[in-house]
């Protein structure tokens, strides 16, 4: 399962820590007239200034930087210069390196003034992957983490992505466990100390069937209804879970 050490989870921390301030500043920068394309050469200049490069780029031929998803793009959007847009929702996922070990995180973000509805699906939204991270507990098992995100998105009237789910992390992107945001209660891997992984549930407002456009990467809604997701790569310790890429 990739058991981390304390000094393997610090170094996780420092990526997480850089990746977290680098959200920070998109969220300065989220206005209408900004493109996706120049939110990734930000990050990527930012990466750079602080010794640290974006994974995902090359990664299985990702030619970017960051993953940029708008309104029913559901995840994996590729970054583009056609301007965001006063009402949209945009998702920005990226994956960051420092010395060999990585942290993960996306966060959606409102574009100027939203309506109530996809108000309501980012704040629920959020609150699902915390409701899951509460579940992050040695002695518990992945499907309580799993449950609590379906129960919580479903009792809400919202609709969970079933292809795209969380994962563990190291010097890989993807490691065992596998974190899914649907389950059932006491099933799954056991949850041990020193596990890293992320938790990321996207939701939709719609129905939660998917598929991926002719690009290979962009996956979107169905219904082309809208989606979230937010996203924190977590550590867990005898003193409960640890935030790695809290903002």
């Amino acid at each position: 399962m990739g058991i981390k050490s304390l000094g393997e989870i610090n170094k996780m921390k420092q990526a997480g820590q850089l990746l977290a301030s680098c959200h920070r500043e998109i969220s300065k920068r989220i206005v209408p007239g900004i493109t996706t394309w120049e939110i990734d050469q930000f990050v990527e200049n930012y990466l750079e200034q602080h010794g640290a490069t974006p994974e995902q780029k090359g990664y299985l031929g990702y030619p970017y930087a960051t993953c940029a998803s708008i309104n029913h793009e559901v995840c994996h959007g590729f970054p583009r210069k056609e301007a965001l847009q006063n009402g949209d929702i945009v998702t920005i996922d990226m994956v960051v390196n420092v010395d060999g070990w990585l942290a993960d995180s996306a966060w959606s973000y409102p574009v100027g003034e939203v309506s109530e509805e996809a108000d309501r699906l980012l704040q629920l939204t959020k609150e699902s992957l915390y409701k899951g991270i509460e579940q992050a507990q040695i002695g518990n098992r992945i499907g309580d983490i799993s449950h609590a995100i379906q129960s919580f998105a479903e009792s809400n009237g919202l609709s969970v992505v079933r292809p795209f789910i969380g994962h563990g992390i190291g010097k890989r992107m993807h490691e065992p466990p596998e974190v899914p945001h649907y389950g059932t209660p006491h099933t799954g891997p056991l949850i041990t100390e020193g596990m890293v992984f992320t938790i990321e549930p996207m939701l939709n407002l719609g129905k939660h069937h998917v598929r991926v456009l002719g690009d290979g990467w962009t996956a979107v809604t169905v219904d082309e209804s809208l989606s979230a997701q937010y996203e924190h790569t977590i550590a867990i310790t005898k003193d409960g879970p640890i935030i790695l890429t809290e903002q």
